[in-house]
């Protein structure tokens, strides 16, 4: 089984690190980073995602760590870069992370979506026909048959 680690600003941990913050600004916080850097490479991880952490704190750890390193808002100095696809096309309105840059609004698309949606509910305009499958020819009567039975 390989496993990749997560380190720096986890989402799921988000509560215990004071939120949605990064994480090794100072230098004690990013010798902790580093550590669980070292700690998740010895054990036996084949890569390590770094989130929401100065580059310089990434760089260090990729300069001694001999896996790949990964990015996410943690600058460039990692082996390969990753953003999740709903930050990259605006899915999310709410809440958007310094190292998010948005190429797209789809949360804005997706609304008027729906909202075209309920509309054509309300006027009963959808499903019609065009959107909706019916049974073969013939085969209704024998199904009223079997529920008589």
């Amino acid at each position: 089984m390989l496993v990749m680690g997560h380190l720096g600003l986890t989402p799921q941990s988000s509560n215990a690190l004071g939120g949605f913050k990064a994480q090794g600004r100072t230098a004690e916080t990013a010798m902790a980073v580093i550590e669980d850097a070292r700690i998740i490479y010895e054990s036996g991880a084949f890569s390590i995602l770094i989130e929401a952490v100065p580059p310089e704190v990434t760089k260090i750890i990729r300069d001694e760590l001999p896996i790949p390193i990964y990015s996410i808002g943690a600058g460039i100095h990692a082996d390969g870069q990753l953003m999740i696809v709903s930050d990259l096309v605006g899915h999310f309105q709410a809440f958007t992370p310094k190292f998010v840059k948005r190429y797209g609004n789809v949360a804005g698309e997706i609304s008027k979506s729906f909202e075209s949606y309920i509309k054509d509910i309300k006027k009963g305009a959808f499903p019609g026909e065009k959107y909706t499958y019916h049974m073969i020819a013939g085969e209704l009567p024998k199904l009223m048959d079997e529920l008589k039975k």
